[in-house]
């Protein structure tokens, strides 16, 4: 399927969580142009047994054996590292991407609510102190494996209190302290646009700052904060992160595209379960999407 190299070579697509990768499932992915799939591990408890994990993994690894698809493994939203069971968890999940050969592991890290006064921000510095001691530790296992990991940004599913996860600078600013080619930042570009409406900021201005420190972009629509209570037919009319197809939402696509292709880090198209279409489809609107960005910009 030829298209843009620029884009091609790196554009993914996720499979659904509760969705068990089969051959038939990846070789759609690969005849569709898709050069990268992401898979979601197991649960916590299954990463921290870990011949389990190995077991799960090596079960993936043989699917995907029948296609050409690079892999990058999404660990549980839940992991946070710098405690007992979660450290064990992470040495699990560093097991599960050497027997899976994955490349890349996507981190929710900081995933702590924001401070709100002097007692909570002391606990919230100790803890996210803890946290990066731990990442050092995995970062430097991970990098002897050749894997990276990517700490990503976040957005609040529903309206809620701010973490600190949501602010890309301060998932970028963790990268840059721990300070190693193992650790890079996942810029989720669908997240950025919850975070800046609910800012009143700018997109493009939260991207800028940190693009140097991005080995990874998720790629997914929706409405933004949804001030004025914006709808949109077929959705959760409450939920912010809606992980809709790229142009089924307000993200301002225009204005980010650009940036976007000339990078050099993977593209995953991350579209929930319940409004994807098939993927095919998911690629060629894509591609579509990218092409279009391109036309707009004066000569």
């Amino acid at each position: 399927m030829q298209g843009d190299p620029k884009i091609d070579e790196r554009l993914g697509l996720n499979v659904p969580r509760e969705t068990w990768p089969t051959p038939p499932l990846l070789k759609a992915y690969e005849a569709a142009g898709f050069a990268w799939v992401q898979v979601h591990t197991p649960p916590i408890a299954m990463l921290a047994d870990r011949e389990r994990a190995r077991q799960h993994a090596r079960a993936l690894r043989a699917a995907l054996d029948t296609t050409g698809l690079r892999l990058l493994i999404h660990g549980p939203d839940d992991l946070s590292a710098g405690t007992e069971l979660h450290d064990r968890a992470f040495g699990g999940l560093l097991d599960y991407a050497a027997e899976a050969r994955a490349e890349l592991i996507v981190y929710h890290g900081l995933n702590f609510r924001s401070a709100e006064d002097a007692p909570s921000a002391r606990a919230l510095a100790d803890r996210v102190e803890l946290e990066e001691a731990s990442l050092r530790r995995r970062a430097t296992v991970a990098q002897r494996l050749g894997v990276r990991l990517c700490v990503e940004n976040l957005a609040p599913v529903y309206p809620g209190p701010p973490r600190v996860c949501h602010d890309p600078a301060a998932v970028s600013a963790l990268v840059r302290r721990i300070a190693m080619p193992s650790v890079a930042m996942l810029f989720d570009v669908g997240h950025g646009h919850i975070a800046a409406a609910l800012r009143r900021d700018d997109l493009p201005s939260l991207l800028a700052p940190v693009l140097g420190d991005v080995g990874l972009f998720h790629l997914h629509d929706n409405l933004g904060a949804r001030r004025h209570d914006v709808q949109a037919p077929g959705v959760d009319p409450l939920r912010l992160d809606l992980h809709l197809p790229l142009g089924a939402g307000t993200l301002p696509w225009i204005r980010v595209a650009a940036t976007l292709r000339d990078h050099d880090a993977p593209l995953m198209l991350e579209i929930g379960a319940g409004v994807r279409q098939e993927p095919l489809v998911l690629g060629r609107s894509a591609r579509a999407a990218f092409g279009e960005a391109r036309a707009s910009v004066p000569a």
